[in-house]
């Protein structure tokens, strides 16, 4: 009342209104599937008391929705799965590595492989005592790890390490004992002490039963990122600058706070990618150009397709996520709070219509 009374009714209402007017029309335009490329101007009346309705108008300029290309019409080379005999013998050199015995070492110096046991001791006295390490598996710095290949059994060596900020330090390793690996051989023996087949012909199967889903599932998600692209290029479409400068940002902001989560800056990025600012601001953008372009024609087939996603289906995919039914009521709870959920139900949608195009483009051979 106070406030009314010395500020008055219209400026309060008005405040109330523009401090939120922004996210009322993001969200119906979110529902309305429209993509703003500009602030809009917005027309209103004051309610006349909080419990009359308030409305608004909104007119701003927005992306157009292209003419999607017939999709059937587009051949796009999707390879087929082959597994290399290679990586089959990989797999099982892996296999061997892990019951493999340790006998020790004499007569030789330490190299890749070789597994030590040692004490490493810092110039401040913090120490690791009876350090066991496969040199060669990235488990200690580049710095130590170098200086222990060729070193003999019971030497100690100093490495010289440079600290974070800047300042040199040293380690001291001493080698207490050396062994190698001796690796059982590939025969059905192996396959019964390393799995729960009995054969190695079973093994060697089930390995490349395994490797071939891995595979198809890579060759499907290039096959379909393709078809977007084909259909993107196929497509007459000009993508507002605005929505593009606004993606890009969004795409740097999530890059930094990658970097971040790593323990790196933006101005160490900047130098370890040998590019400058002005070309990894040019490569956000053509990623955020293309990002959205495959939004914008894959949402105009939607439209053509009338593909919709029912509420079940949305509920469905959080469902996957969570490990039991209480933690999945609790998952949608926490996703209709923030506001994700209709993000889930155009994301859904979008992989369904891609799954149908997919379908029906003309699939050729690489080659």
């Amino acid at each position: 009342p106070v406030l009314l009374a010395r500020v008055g009714k219209d400026r309060l209402y008005a405040e109330a209104v523009e401090s939120h007017i922004g996210g009322w029309f993001r969200a119906a335009a979110r529902d309305a599937n429209v993509r703003p490329v500009e602030t809009p101007q917005y027309g209103y009346e004051l309610p006349s008391s909080p419990s009359n309705p308030f409305e608004f108008t909104a007119t701003v300029a927005v992306q157009a929705r292209p003419q999607v290309a017939d999709w059937t019409a587009l051949e796009v080379p999707a390879a087929e799965p082959e597994v290399p005999i290679e990586l089959i013998d990989a797999e099982l050199e892996v296999l061997r590595s892990t019951v493999a015995e340790l006998a020790p070492v004499e007569g030789r110096s330490a190299r890749e492989g070789d597994v030590l046991v040692v004490d490493l001791v810092s110039s401040d006295g913090d120490a690791q005592r009876d350090y066991v390490v496969e040199l060669g598996a990235g488990r200690l710095l580049p710095e130590i790890e170098q200086a222990l290949v060729g070193i003999d059994p019971g030497a100690e060596k100093d490495v010289e390490l440079e600290q974070p900020d800047g300042a040199q330090g040293r380690v001291t390793v001493h080698v207490k004992e050396l062994h190698e690996k001796v690796l059982p051989p590939v025969d059905d023996e192996l396959a019964k002490a390393a799995t729960e087949f009995s054969t190695l012909d079973e093994l060697r199967e089930e390995i490349e039963s395994r490797l071939r889903g891995q595979l198809e599932a890579e060759l499907d998600a290039q096959f379909r990122a393709a078809v977007v692209d084909a259909l993107v290029d196929a497509t007459e479409l000009d993508v507002a600058e605005g929505l593009v400068q606004a993606r890009a940002v969004d795409l740097w902001n999530a890059l930094v706070r990658s970097l971040e989560r790593r323990g790196i800056s933006a101005e160490a990025y900047l130098q370890l990618s040998n590019r400058s600012p002005e070309e990894i601001q040019a490569d956000i953008e053509n990623e955020a150009r293309r990002s959205l372009a495959r939004e914008i024609v894959l949402e105009a087939a939607a439209n053509k397709l009338g593909v919709e996603v029912a509420d079940a289906e949305v509920e469905e995919l959080i469902h996957e996520q969570a490990e039991d039914s209480e933690e999945a009521e609790e998952l949608t709870a926490q996703v209709r709070d923030a506001g994700r959920y209709e993000a889930l139900r155009a994301d859904l949608r979008l992989r369904k219509t891609l799954d149908r195009i997919a379908s029906e483009v003309k699939r050729i051979p690489v080659e």
